[in-house]
């Protein structure tokens, strides 16, 4: 293995020397004890393509904010899929001004007792804004009904409306976005290990987390039906594979800047 790794070296290019030698390689073969070239390589890459893409998330939001657009972006998947490390990417560079993270805690006593999309329509955008939604009124297609969170005729209530509701935000003249971050129940256990024998990120693992790996088969199930349900032609899913973050997030900051026709101001 040491000899293939060493062989593989000598093939890089000048480009990948240069970016190996530039300030962000040079910190990322130094990051570690134990110099990994190839990882080097490709983080190099990743952070010089994500600030690229980055400025033109500036200009995408200036174009928002100069003709007034409305812009919804949901972003579903199951525990510990990297929603909210691409959210904080997206959001990194642009005006916090101008955009608003939505992230809601469990409904209050009183907003149980209301139409259930009410409190998401207090969220949406206004013109000139950006709204994220970290986990949206999709928590009543999966989580809720696999958790006992509700009853079997709310969710049935719920997959009745939702592609109505979805029609009427996009015919307010609002641009919609479904984003669903996928990763493979290798990789969340891997992930809730890792949370768990971090102090710094213990914080993070809730109840329904740590029921989430007994729970996966159900949580396929119901996210199967969701998809079945709900991927539209006017309002499809948008599946990422997030298997590797760095991949993931890119691949959504793509598709935002492709799907969104902005112009430069």
């Amino acid at each position: 293995m040491k000899e293939t790794k060493q062989t593989e070296a000598l093939y890089l290019s000048e480009k990948d020397i240069e970016l190996l030698n530039s300030p962000i390689g040079l910190r990322y073969l130094l990051a570690d004890k134990k110099t990994d070239v190839e990882k080097a390589l490709r983080m190099t890459k990743y952070e010089i393509e994500l600030k690229a893409l980055q400025a033109e998330l500036v200009k995408l939001q200036s174009w928002v904010i100069t003709n007034n657009k409305k812009v919804v972006i949901l972003f579903e998947g199951r525990d510990a899929a990297g929603k909210g490390g691409a959210i904080r990417r997206v959001t990194a560079h642009i005006n916090p001004r101008h955009f608003k993270i939505v992230a809601l805690p469990k409904p209050t006593e009183e907003e149980g007792g209301q139409w259930y999309f009410q409190r998401y329509v207090n969220q949406l955008p206004k013109p000139g804004e950006i709204v994220f939604f970290d986990r949206s009124w999709y928590n009543r297609a999966v989580v809720e009904p696999v958790n006992g969170f509700c009853t079997q005729q709310q969710y049935e209530t719920f997959m009745g409306q939702v592609n109505e509701f979805e029609r009427m935000i996009m015919e307010s003249d609002t641009y919609l976005i479904k984003f669903y971050f996928s990763i493979t129940k290798e990789e969340q256990d891997y992930r809730f290990k890792d949370i768990k024998s971090n102090p710094l990120k213990k914080w993070k693992m809730t109840k329904v987390d740590e029921r989430a790996q007994e729970l996966w088969d159900e949580y396929t199930k119901y996210k199967v039906k969701m998809f079945e349900h709900t991927n539209t032609k006017d309002s499809p899913w948008i599946i990422i594979e997030a298997d590797r973050k760095t991949k993931a997030r890119l691949e959504a900051i793509r598709y935002l800047l492709d799907k969104i026709p902005y112009k430069s101001e």
